[in-house]
C-alpha cells in the first residue's frame, strides 16, 4: 500500500511538472524566416558549476513556456520573461524558469520567452527584426488566450535579464495596436506591454526611444556591472523626462549575470534578495495581490 502510494504522488508529480512546463510554440507553422528550420532540435547545455545556468540555444521555433499560479492566488496579471545569454544561449533556469515559479507564488502567470538567437554561431537572425517580432508576438498570443490562462489582457508585462533586457526593450518602445482585419486572431490583439521589468540589461541608453507611451518600467542592477549600471540610470532619466513612472534599484555590488537563485547561500544580499523589491514595485503598480486587495 505505501508502494502504491508512493508511486501515485510520483505520477501525480511528474503530471504536475509537465503541465507547468508546457510549451507553446508561438507561430503553429512556424516563425516567418525560420519555416524551414522549425523541426531542427534545440540544444541543451548543463551547468558547469554550483552557480551556473542551464543554457538552451539553436532556438528555431519560439516558443512560450507556460507557468500559471495556482487559481485560488491568481491575480490577473502575466509576465513574459526573456532570459539573457549574449543572444547566444538563454540561461533558461536562473533568468527563466526559476523567476517563473516565484512570480507564480505571488499570483502572477510566467511565460519563459525561448526566442530566436541572433549572435549565435552562423545565426540568420537579427535582434531588432527576429526576436524582436518573437516578443511581439508572445505578447499578443497571451491576450488572445488571455480566458485560457486566466489573465487580465491589459494587465500584460515583459521582463528581461541582459540581452533579454535588449528584447524586452525593443517590445516596450516599438510596438502597435494589431491588426483588426487579421486573419489569424493573435495578430489582432495589440503588441504594447502594460509593465517594463529590465534586469541588468544588456542596452545602451542612446539607442532606448523613450516616450510617454513607453510602459511603466522597473530597473536593476550591481554597481559593478559597468555597462547595465551605465545605462539604466540615464534611461530612467529618460522616463522621468517623458512622464513614465519607474522605479530604479543599484546594488553596490553582485556583478552581472545573478539571475535568480533562490536556495544560493553566497553572502551578497542580491543573488536571492533582489526579488523582494520587485515584489514591492509590483503590488505598488497592481500587479500583486497587495494593490489588487486594496482596490477592491
Amino acid at each position: 500500500m505505501l508502494k502504491l502510494t508512493a508511486l501515485l504522488l510520483t505520477t501525480t508529480t511528474i503530471c504536475l511538472a509537465v503541465t507547468q512546463g508546457e510549451s507553446i510554440p508561438l507561430w503553429a507553422n512556424g516563425a516567418p524566416g525560420s519555416e524551414a528550420l522549425r523541426d531542427k532540435k534545440e540544444v541543451i547545455t548543463p551547468p558547469s558549476g554550483p552557480h551556473d545556468s542551464v543554457k538552451v540555444s539553436s532556438i528555431h521555433n519560439p516558443s512560450l513556456l507556460v507557468y500559471l499560479p495556482p487559481k485560488d492566488k491568481a491575480t490577473g496579471a502575466a509576465m513574459i520573461i526573456a532570459p539573457g545569454g549574449a543572444h547566444r544561449f538563454l540561461s533558461i533556469d536562473t533568468e527563466g524558469t526559476n523567476v517563473a515559479e516565484w512570480l507564480n507564488s505571488i499570483g502572477v502567470a510566467a511565460f519563459v520567452l525561448k526566442y530566436r538567437l541572433a549572435h549565435e554561431e552562423g545565426s540568420p537572425y537579427k535582434v531588432e527584426v527576429d526576436a524582436h517580432a518573437d516578443a511581439q508576438r508572445s505578447i499578443r498570443m497571451i491576450r488572445a488566450r488571455a480566458a485560457e490562462w486566466g489573465v487580465d489582457p491589459a494587465r500584460v508585462g515583459i521582463m528581461g535579464f541582459s540581452a533579454g533586457g535588449e528584447v524586452a526593450v525593443l517590445a516596450s518602445t516599438k510596438f502597435d495596436a494589431g491588426k483588426p482585419d487579421a486573419m489569424d486572431p493573435v495578430e489582432r490583439q495589440g503588441s504594447r506591454p502594460d509593465f517594463q521589468i529590465l534586469i541588468y540589461p544588456g542596452i545602451r541608453a542612446e539607442t532606448v526611444e523613450v516616450t510617454k507611451d513607453t510602459p511603466t518600467t522597473f530597473l536593476l542592477c550591481a554597481d559593478n556591472d559597468k555597462g547595465p549600471s551605465t545605462a539604466i540610470p540615464a534611461v530612467y532619466l529618460a522616463l522621468k523626462k517623458a512622464g513614465v513612472p519607474a522605479e530604479l534599484h543599484i546594488y553596490a555590488s553582485g556583478g552581472h549575470g545573478f539571475g535568480y537563485q533562490p536556495t544560493d547561500n553566497r553572502p551578497n544580499v542580491i543573488y536571492a534578495g533582489w526579488v523582494a523589491r520587485l515584489k514591492d514595485w509590483m503590488a505598488d503598480v497592481g500587479m500583486s495581490p497587495a494593490k489588487v486587495a486594496a482596490k477592491k
